[in-house]
Parts: C-alpha cells; structure tokens; sequence
C-alpha cells in the first residue's frame, strides 16, 4: 500500500484516507446532482462561460452536457474508491480529479466572479468565485493520490502492475 495510506503515522494515514475517500465522496455526490434539472441549470452558465468547454452546448443539450460531466465525475470517484487495490485506478482517478478541478478553475477567470461592491479584482464573489477557489486544494490532493498511485505502479511487459 503507498506511504499515505498506510505509513507509520496514524495521523498521516487517516489524513491519506480521509483525502482518497473524501475526493471519492465529493465527485460521487457531485456527479450524482449533475443527474438533476437543478444542478443541470445551475452549471449552464458556468459552462457556457468556459472557453474550454462552452462548446458542447452545440452537441448535447442542458440536461446532456450535466449528464455527461456528471458521469465523468462519477467514473472519477470509482477509480479512487478503486485505488487501494489498484494503482492504475488510483493514478487514472487521481489525474481526473486534477483535470476537472484545473478546468473549473478556470471559470474564476470566463465568469462574473469579481465583487464590483468591493472593487473587483481581487476581491471574489461568493459565487462562483469563492465557491471555486477550494478547487486549488482539490487539485493538489487529485495529484497526490495520483503521484503516489504512480510511485506504486511500474511498467513490465507492457503492463501496468503493482508492486
């Protein structure tokens, strides 16, 4: 097992697992919300704003952009619930985590997420300033779980296996 799921330190493993199994809850809860016409609403701005994803309005519509992200996340918190006994999971869960959470931070900068009563930048809304920016911490723990699934897995034969 890695060094933060099982180290010698009880607080460092329980801080691990509470990271692994914390993630694993957030995108599975999130993911399951996307399911729903409010959550499918509430994110049609955010998405429509991006840049990066704005596009897919073109091909899916509300309900069907939601669903597909919510399904991304979903896969996500399987692959981290997977990590312990798989450190391909772990590294695929954990890069997932990092990419969905660098993406939305993005939306800081495509939406209204200024406060103009405070004088704008650098002053950040609740929403989705705010609500955005824990994803920084998401992002680093989304590349702990996978720089450490990574350290576990090695590559032989063409295969990906643990060691």
């Amino acid at each position: 097992m890695s060094n933060y799921l099982n180290s010698n330190n009880a607080v460092s493993t329980l801080g691990g697992k509470v990271i692994l199994y914390g993630l694993a809850l957030v995108f599975a809860w999130i993911g399951a919300m996307k399911f729903t016409a409010y959550e499918a609403n509430a994110i049609q701005g955010l998405v429509a704003s991006s840049p990066l994803l704005s596009w897919l309005y073109s091909v899916l519509d509300v309900r069907g952009v939601a669903n597909l992200i919510g399904t991304a996340e979903i896969v996500t918190a399987v692959l981290l619930v997977a990590r312990p006994y798989n450190a391909v999971a772990g590294v695929v869960g954990g890069l997932l985590v990092a990419a969905t959470t660098a993406v939305t931070l993005t939306f800081i900068l495509s939406a209204p997420g200024w406060e103009t009563s405070l004088g704008g930048f650098p002053a950040l809304s609740v929403v989705p300033g705010q609500f955005l920016l824990k994803d920084v911490v998401l992002l680093g723990a989304g590349l702990l779980v996978a720089g450490d699934a990574l350290s576990e897995a090695r590559v032989w034969d063409g295969k990906a296996v643990r060691t």
